[in-house]
């Protein structure tokens, strides 16, 4: 058979084009931003997601959520929150897909879709937003970021999300903001949610037996006590002419979308080396341990387990899309529509858009101190309790009573 060329130019491009389109993306664009921030080069990993969230698209969402990372592990918190705080208000914009751009994630692939995030991954907006403001000692900011997360909370509740995709930190975060500005019942009623979210939180325990001594919440207390008999309570807790420092640690990388080896149409999340697993605080002479309060890498595959059904269903509509196209070509040309068919194939591929720049847990250190004017550092410990050569060295505070001061440590190796 003769092959008419001008005909076949058009679906020969498309091939190609299509081709080409399939290798940028999201992960490939981040990853160069991710290895600057991993080796602390932070001005190369802003600029290379500074002129991505700044681009108004589909994806511009979670190019923000990364840009805000890369600056608040900088030290550009105020830059770091104005960056958090559009993206917060672009993820609740209720957002409009146009039919044909439905039509098209269908004969192409998801990534045509406007990338709305992740049910925890928005109400973590607002905790980073209160990280960052509890560092600068914006504690009247901090606490609206408390009551937006709570907002968050019971609407995502009302629209029964599973209790994984509510995150237990930023409950848990908002508890801690509460009770840094003593409204002990606030801060108690947000500890015992974290609690129902995730009762394996390692210092829940301890927390709800403070925050309902605190609270005066009496009975509540002497429940706890009998619930949990193995909690010593510390003095120190209650002594109001003490202040404590908060270490909020967030160690290593969250797990990273990569396409499916089994089914090139799905993502598959592939947990990313971490060789800093805890961090020590060194002050006054005492070591102290972080421990763990959230498992982010645990609340993505969570996620993404539970999004299967869903993704499945879309990517069958998808192939029948395709089918119902290639074949009204094949109507007119057999070979067109053959070739229609495969390079529509071609370009179908994962949808790998995600917050790649969270890490992998969250934990936390908590010491009560007497006032006054402390240096400390922070070392990163590996699984065997060896140091990982990350530290924060030589650190100044000044712990004022009744206060809590705030540090944020990020470790990336």
């Amino acid at each position: 058979m003769k092959l008419n060329l001008q005909r076949l130019t058009p679906v020969v491009g498309l091939f190609l084009a299509l081709h080409l389109v399939g290798c940028a993306t999201y992960q490939n664009k981040v990853q160069e931003a991710r290895a600057a921030m991993s080796r602390r080069d932070y001005e190369k990993a802003i600029a290379d997601l500074k002129p991505l969230a700044e681009t108004q698209n589909d994806d511009q969402l979670v190019y923000l959520l990364d840009y805000g990372v890369a600056l608040q592990v900088a030290g550009k918190l105020k830059e770091s929150n104005q960056v958090f705080l559009q993206a917060d208000r672009l993820a609740e914009m209720v957002d409009y897909q146009s039919v044909s751009r439905i039509a098209g994630s269908l004969a192409l692939n998801e990534e045509m879709v406007q990338y709305k995030g992740d049910t925890f991954e928005k109400i973590f907006i607002n905790a980073y937003l209160a990280m960052n403001f509890l560092e600068l000692n914006q504690l009247d900011d901090a606490l609206v970021e408390a009551r937006r997360i709570n907002e968050k909370y019971l609407k995502y509740r009302a629209d029964e999300k599973k209790t994984f995709e509510l995150n237990s930190f930023s409950k848990y975060l908002s508890a801690v903001v509460w009770e840094a500005s003593r409204n002990y019942d606030d801060a108690y009623i947000a500890y015992a949610e974290a609690y129902k979210i995730d009762p394996t939180i390692s210092t829940i325990r301890e927390d709800l037996i403070r925050s309902a001594k605190l609270a005066r919440r009496m009975d509540t207390y002497q429940d706890w006590k009998k619930k949990f008999p193995d909690v010593k309570e510390d003095s120190a807790w209650y002594d109001r002419s003490l202040g404590e420092l908060v270490i909020i640690y967030q160690q290593g990388w969250g797990p990273r979308k990569a396409q499916s080896p089994n089914e090139y149409r799905f993502p598959t999340l592939v947990p990313v080396y971490s060789e800093t697993q805890k961090a020590r605080l060194n002050i006054i002479g005492k070591n102290y341990l972080s421990r763990e309060v959230y498992d982010v890498q645990s609340a993505a595959i969570q996620t993404l387990n539970e999004d299967q059904g869903i993704l499945i269903a879309k990517r069958v509509a998808g192939v029948a899309t395709k089918a119902v196209l290639s074949d009204q070509v094949r109507q007119k040309d057999e070979l067109l529509g053959t070739l229609t068919w495969i390079a529509l194939n071609v370009a179908d591929r994962a949808d790998v858009r995600q917050w790649s720049t969270l890490p992998q847990t969250i934990q936390t250190i908590r010491v009560p101190l007497a006032p006054g004017k402390y240096t400390f550092n922070i070392e990163g410990l590996n699984v065997s309790g060896a140091s990982t050569g990350e530290v924060l060295e030589n650190r100044e505070i000044e712990i004022r009573p009744g206060q809590k001061k705030f540090v944020i440590w990020r470790s990336l190796k």
